[in-house]
C-alpha cells in the first residue's frame, strides 16, 4: 500500500489501483494511501449505533499515510452509506443500523482516495441457547493429530416481536475453557486447527469452537472439558450467557 514510486488513484477494500501519468504527492501532509482500522464489531444492531465489546459507541476509523510511509494525523474523511440497512454520521464514522442486512457497504473518501468497508446489520441479541453443547471425544495416544473434538457451540437469538426468524447473524461470541485450568491440555481452535477463542455467528445464529486435546497432559483416562461461551450486548451478558459447553473425553477402545 505504501510502495515508493507507486501512483495510487483509488483504494477499494484495502487494494490500491495504480495508473501512470499521475503526479505523486510527496508532501508530509499529502496522503498517498489509507487503510481501515478493524471494525469495533462485525455488525451493528437495528436501531442502535455501532459499539465495541464493552458496549461503547465507536465509529469507523482509518489511518492515512504520506509518500514516505509516515502516518498523516487527523485526515479529513467523509463517510457515505452505499447500501440500504445503515446510516452513517459522515464526520465521525458512527454507523446506525436501519434494517437487517448480511452486508452493507460504507464509502470513505480521503481527498482523492476512496475505499469501502462492509458491515452487517443484525437483530438485537438477547438470548443464548446451546447448539451441540454436549459431545464426546474418543482420543488416541498414537494418532495425536486426530484428538480434535466436534464443534461445540451456542445459538444466539432475538426475542423482538413479530419475527419470522429470530436468528442473530454476524454477532461475536467469545469462548473460554473453564475446566481444566491447564491451558495446554485443552485448547480452543477454529475449523483449520488454529488457536482461536472468538467466532462470529452464521446465518442460523450459531457460533462454536473445537477443542484440541493434548493427551500427554491428562491426569485421568476419562475427564470432562468445560467451556463457557459469552454473548454480550452493550457490554452486558444476555440471557443464558455464559453458555456452558461440555466435552466428555475418553480413550479409544
Amino acid at each position: 500500500m505504501r510502495r515508493p514510486g507507486a501512483m495510487p488513484l483509488t483504494l477499494v477494500g484495502g487494494a490500491i489501483l495504480f495508473a501512470a501519468c499521475v503526479e505523486v504527492p510527496t508532501g508530509a501532509n499529502d496522503i498517498l494511501s489509507f487503510e481501515f482500522a478493524p471494525l469495533p464489531s462485525p455488525s451493528v444492531v437495528v436501531g442502535d449505533s455501532l459499539r465495541d465489546s464493552l458496549g461503547v459507541v465507536r465509529g469507523i476509523t482509518l489511518k492515512a499515510y504520506n509518500y514516505s510511509g509516515s502516518e498523516v494525523e487527523d485526515p479529513e474523511v467523509t463517510f457515505t452509506a452505499l447500501d440500504r440497512g445503515v446510516r452513517v454520521v459522515s464526520g465521525t464514522g458512527v454507523v446506525i443500523g436501519d434494517s437487517v442486512r448480511s452486508g452493507a457497504r460504507i464509502l470513505a473518501e480521503v481527498r482523492e482516495l476512496t475505499g469501502t468497508v462492509t458491515i452487517a446489520v443484525s437483530l438485537r441479541p438477547d438470548t443464548v441457547i446451546g447448539s451441540n453443547d454436549r459431545d464426546s471425544l474418543s482420543y488416541s495416544v498414537v494418532d495425536t493429530a486426530s484428538n480434535v473434538s466436534p464443534v461445540l457451540g451456542v445459538r444466539v437469538l432475538s426475542q423482538a416481536p413479530g419475527l419470522t426468524d429470530s436468528s442473530v447473524a454476524s454477532w461475536l461470541v467469545s469462548f473460554r475453557v473453564e475446566s481444566p485450568t491447564d491451558t495446554a491440555l485443552a485448547r480452543l481452535v477454529n475449523e483449520s486447527g488454529t488457536r482461536s477463542s472468538l467466532d462470529t455467528t452464521d446465518a442460523r445464529g450459531v457460533a462454536g469452537r473445537r477443542i484440541k486435546l493434548d493427551v500427554t497432559r491428562l491426569t485421568s483416562l476419562t475427564d470432562s472439558i468445560i467451556v463457557q461461551a459469552f454473548v454480550k450486548y452493550r457490554g452486558v451478558n444476555v440471557r443464558g450467557s455464559p453458555g456452558r459447553l461440555v466435552l466428555k473425553v475418553k480413550p479409544k477402545t
